[in-house]
């Protein structure tokens, strides 16, 4: 089933989760499981309805975030994110963070500065799990919005249930043993929810790449659940055609689910971690006057990360004699130096 605005190669596939929840019928879990599987072979990105979390929830996550990004600079900057790439929690104002693809490799200011010739135009605040005393969260005065951190501690946990029961669909989909070989390395301690605001920009400047909303890239997670409002923007490499991209039609209540890097090591490149870019939406009502001014839009991505000291090895039913193993083994923490010391 394809919700892109016009026909293309590729389309992303949509799965009804519903079945995964029914214990009692295994064989529409299994279906359920393999559809999943094949899904993140073919394209890496997957559409997920009937997901547990309930529809008013995300409503008031949507609400939160506009209410948030709605209050001024002086009270955002009271939770700015810490300097340096170690940290990744607190409000990061436009200009602060470049998504990048490239790699660190010791001796990169010359790429950095080239990197941020064109600013990414959009302000994020990133959360974690209170008890991660390695990434300390950075919480706005409680009486600036009362009721934010609460609900922003419920719902990182409420996501943090539905990216376990993803991997462990994956788990069954890829014939492991154990449903829960990767959940058990995901404590949820790890985690990050993001919260997004791209912010109006004329459309002229993004097509001649004077400023970029989120470039191509893949994610450093297991697996990412994004959810999204009805802007649009959201484009997926098709991988049969490197350098073509298709939109991720925004879908009410669905969840966007795609492939981290990690995932991918992990699987020895039989599931995929695929570029993805938000630019411009794909509909001309959404911009706004006679400027094209692009529409704000908020998302909300959650990426679930293993524990820091989590070995990334080859999951035994993805390599033989005739496919070993391609990656050496590294773990979550090493691999997250690599691609963090390049974005801030």
């Amino acid at each position: 089933m394809s919700l892109a605005d016009k026909p293309t190669h590729m389309t992303i596939p949509l799965i009804d989760f519903r079945a995964w929840s029914n214990t009692e019928d295994e064989s529409a879990r299994q279906r359920v499981a393999h559809e999943l599987v094949e899904a993140c072979q073919r394209v890496g990105f997957v559409y997920i309805l009937n997901h547990s979390l309930p529809e008013d929830v995300l409503d008031q996550a949507f609400d939160w975030i506009k209410r948030l990004f709605e209050l001024p600079e002086s009270i955002k900057m009271q939770a700015p994110h810490p300097g340096g790439w170690t940290v990744h929690r607190g409000y990061s104002w436009p200009g602060l963070e470049k998504v990048s693809q490239v790699l660190s490799t010791g001796d990169d200011e010359e790429s950095r500065k080239k990197l941020r010739e064109v600013p990414d135009v959009k302000e994020i605040y990133d959360i974690g799990s209170d008890q991660n005393t390695a990434q300390p969260n950075q919480w706005i005065p409680e009486e600036a919005l009362v009721g934010f951190r609460n609900f922003m501690n419920r719902f990182y946990w409420e996501c943090n249930e539905v990216g376990i029961e993803i991997l462990r669909a994956l788990a069954v989909g890829l014939n492991l043993d154990d449903e829960d070989h990767l959940a058990t390395k995901h404590s949820g301690h790890n985690n990050q929810l993001r919260l997004l605001h791209y912010l109006p920009v004329p459309a002229e400047d993004l097509e001649k790449e004077q400023v970029a909303r989120c470039p191509a890239h893949t994610d450093w997670s297991s697996i990412t659940i994004l959810f999204q409002d009805d802007c649009g923007g959201l484009e997926v490499e098709d991988i049969s055609r490197p350098d073509n991209f298709v939109p991720a039609a925004p879908v009410k209540n669905a969840i966007v689910m795609n492939v981290g890097d990690l995932l991918q090591r992990w699987s020895n490149d039989r599931l995929r971690s695929t570029n993805h870019r938000v630019r411009l939406p794909q509909l001309s009502d959404r911009f706004e006057g006679s400027s094209r001014m692009t529409r704000e839009r908020f998302s909300i991505p959650y990426f679930m990360a293993p524990d820091p000291d989590s070995v990334i090895g080859c999951i035994p039913s993805c390599m033989s004699e005739q496919n070993p193993a391609k990656y050496e083994p590294i773990t979550q923490a090493g691999y997250n130096q690599m691609r963090a010391s390049m974005m801030y």
